[in-house]
């Protein structure tokens, strides 16, 4: 079959049709958003590489020493989860996280 419509009613018609999809994708959007933000030099950090326990430790302007201090562990084990070679236990994960004042997830390598 096989329907003949005017160009501006086909223009119309267009129109609704795409505003609904951006309607639906800012629908979904809310939806699946989890609220976490990365500030820009965090991010650029993160995806050149870094581990994310540093890139906010350094972005908050804090030295190993003080962080290690603020959660209760010591500096080379702080040291060994930004490295990579220890994944960190996740009580420990939850306090670095509280102190940075970041959620729990912003620290789990990519």
């Amino acid at each position: 079959m096989c329907v003949v419509v005017p160009m501006d009613l086909w223009e119309r018609i267009r129109a609704l049709a795409e505003d609904a999809e951006d309607i639906a994708d800012l629908e979904r959007f809310e939806r699946e958003d989890d609220g976490l933000r990365y500030p820009s030099p965090v991010a650029v950090t993160i995806v050149e590489g870094m581990h994310p326990l540093r890139a906010w430790r350094e972005y908050r302007g804090l030295t190993l020493q003080a962080l290690a201090a603020l959660v209760g562990v010591s500096k080379p084990y702080l040291c060994q989860i930004e490295r990579g070679k220890r994944a960190g236990t996740t009580a420990t994960l939850q306090r670095l996280a509280t102190a940075l004042a970041v959620p729990f997830r912003a620290l789990l390598p990519l």
